[in-house]
């Protein structure tokens, strides 16, 4: 009772199934919720740039603005190739669903991997670069990075049980808040630019030599920007969130967040260049960008505050990605079926809570560093691109829809960038990212081993099966008794009006005496029934037991007797109760039901105070 009142207080009160279509979400509120993730990346996504640029000279700071847009190009061409699948596959699934059905189950289950992977490493390095956010602005709270992260997972997980709409509800202010907070530092900047408040010698002029540059170089930083781009799919695997038309409101909403994600991100890269930001361990390059523009004033802890927030609320895009690809994948057999079900708020609750156990168990791991987890977060979500982006070439080139040209050519172009920035990721930044190639191997093995799982047990459920059946002649009756009690007694009548051809009562003693005391008080109350007592010199009661158990079923076997034991529990009037107690019977129970050949039943006796 009081963890249930406790549960509606954190969550609320359950919601009836003809509800559902009320959880579904406007495009105001799905852009807010789907696309923080990828809004939020242009508080860290220039900053890897230059972090790869400031390797060789400030001075190398000029080629941010071609690499930003080659990231641009990326961008194009994955909302445009995005849009084709949120259209191709309106039932959601994004990489997993198109890989699966275009490239095989393998590379399916590579992406959906990936993914999972991926939403779990969202909600930590969104979280931990929030709480990098905060600690710029208040340096005192450095030493607490870990605790105050975890706070907002927990935060967030609660949230997300109470339901899509509400949370997309409380969420979707922040969002706009920081997109308006960063048009703000924008146009304020480019404004000091214009009217030369920023010195020109600030920055290194475009075009001028650096030396020691490479092309090496140039493609780690491209990939290392690009990070900017993760979260971009998270709309086409939610389209079942969507109202109707899903499809076509989905799509809107990811055109939506394409174009702010371009003008946002590229804002910041020419503010940080023309600025000469250089990227600081203690300091983010949008609050040196916010300081140097407004000072430390209210509206430099407005930027500060709003990133601080979409970017801990970033990790809400993983949340609500997360539970459906897991639908898809359990639906699929590769998963727990748990997955599957919907919790009282009717969103997938068991996926968002494993979701917050994961992130916060990976937060701990890496100590709350957001810089470690970049590339491992971004590599994951590229495998994915250009899994998804082959597997549309394939569809077009399979079925030749009109104009799939076009199409093509556009998911062949995003295809071939995201396999080159994979591929720079793992040769530039091997060190951060070999665990791809360990975990990876080894949740798809994970998938098929459970896949294999779910084909026997159907196998062998299935009705007609030769040799299921089991021939019963009569039943052999086994009652572990602890003591001469109303709820043996009240076991020993269930017992009798089964109709068995015969019932043993087993005790197990630890004493001599304790023994032959209760054989001669047994003889006195239940003549009837035969005790057998199993003396017990290492005082355990459950060796003995199942010894016996399985010689009387060895012997039932050979003459088609079933053997069945009848376990008396007494039910304490108040769940607490219960931890005051041995729990045998729970114990008895848990192994008898692995045992062959023994049916298990409970007759309980519920206390009255």
């Amino acid at each position: 009772m009081i963890l249930s009142t406790f549960k509606k207080l954190l969550i609320g009160r359950p919601l009836k199934s003809n509800v559902l279509g009320e959880q579904k979400l406007n495009k105001k509120k799905a852009l807010a919720i789907l696309s923080s993730d990828a809004l939020s990346s242009v508080a860290y996504g220039p900053e890897q740039i230059l972090i790869v640029l400031i390797t060789v000279s400030a001075t190398a700071f000029w080629y941010s603005i071609p690499i930003a847009l080659g990231v641009l190009f990326l961008l194009t061409a994955l909302i445009l190739s995005y849009r084709q699948i949120i259209f191709a596959y309106p039932h959601g699934g994004g990489a997993y669903i198109v890989s699966k059905q275009n490239l095989g189950v393998n590379p399916g289950l590579l992406a959906g991997g990936s993914l999972l992977v991926d939403y779990i490493l969202t909600v930590a390095v969104s979280v931990t670069a929030g709480t990098d956010a905060i600690t710029s602005a208040f340096p005192s709270l450095h030493d607490y990075n870990v605790l105050i992260a975890i706070v907002f997972v927990v935060f967030l997980t609660l949230l997300n049980l109470r339901g899509v709409t509400e949370s997309a509800s409380i969420l979707a202010y922040p969002v706009y808040l920081f997109v308006l907070a960063l048009f703000i530092l924008m146009g304020v900047g480019f404004y000091n630019i214009i009217t030369g408040t920023v010195p020109p010698e600030l920055h290194p002029q475009i075009g001028t030599p650096v030396a020691g540059i490479s092309l090496f170089i140039l493609l780690r930083a491209f990939a290392s920007g690009s990070s900017a781009l993760t979260g971009v799919e998270a709309i086409s695997n939610a389209i079942p969130n969507f109202k109707e038309p899903s499809s076509l409101n989905a799509a809107k909403t990811l055109t939506a967040m394409g174009i702010l994600l371009a003008i946002l991100f590229s804002g910041i890269v020419f503010l940080a260049y023309y600025y000469g930001i250089a990227p600081l361990a203690e300091e983010t390059v949008v609050s040196q960008i916010a300081e140097q523009t407004f000072g430390r004033n209210f509206m430099y802890f407005f930027i500060q505050g709003t990133t601080a927030l979409i970017l801990i609320l970033a990790a809400n895009t993983g949340y609500s990605a997360f539970p459906l690809l897991a639908v898809n994948l359990a639906t699929d057999s590769f998963i727990p079926r748990m997955f599957t079900v919907r919790g009282d708020r009717l969103g997938y609750s068991n996926g968002i809570v494993i979701l917050g156990i994961s992130s916060i168990l990976l937060i701990i791991a890496f100590g709350g560093h957001t810089e470690q987890l970049i590339p491992l977060y971004a590599v994951g979500v590229f495998i994915p691109f250009t899994l998804s982006q082959s597997g549309m070439i394939v569809k077009w080139l399979r079925e030749k829809p009109k104009g799939w040209q076009v199409k093509l050519v556009i998911n062949t172009t995003g295809a071939l960038i995201s396999l080159l920035v994979t591929l720079v990721f793992f040769l530039t930044k091997f060190a951060q990212v070999w665990p791809v190639l360990i975990f990876l191997p080894i949740i798809m093995y994970i998938f098929h081993r459970i896949k294999r799982h779910y084909t026997d047990v159907a196998e062998q459920l299935k009705i007609g099966v030769p040799g299921a059946a089991i021939q019963i002649k009569g039943n052999v009756i086994i009652i572990p008794v602890a003591g001469i009690t109303q709820v043996v007694e009240q076991t020993i009548v269930y017992a009798k009006s089964l109709g068995a051809d015969q019932i043993f009562a087993v005790y197990v003693p630890f004493e001599r005496e304790d023994e032959k005391d209760f054989e001669e008080k047994w003889e006195k109350w239940h003549p009837d029934i035969r005790l057998v007592t199993l003396f017990s010199q290492y005082r355990s009661i459950l060796q003995p037991l199942l010894k016996f158990i399985d010689t009387v079923t060895w012997k039932a076997k050979e003459s088609d007797y079933q053997v069945t034991v009848v376990i008396p529990q007494f039910i304490p009037k108040k769940g607490w109760h219960n931890f005051l107690h041995n729990q045998s019977g729970l114990l008895i129970r848990t192994n008898l039901l692995y045992r062959k050949n023994v049916i298990v039943t409970t007759v309980p006796y519920r206390l009255k105070k």
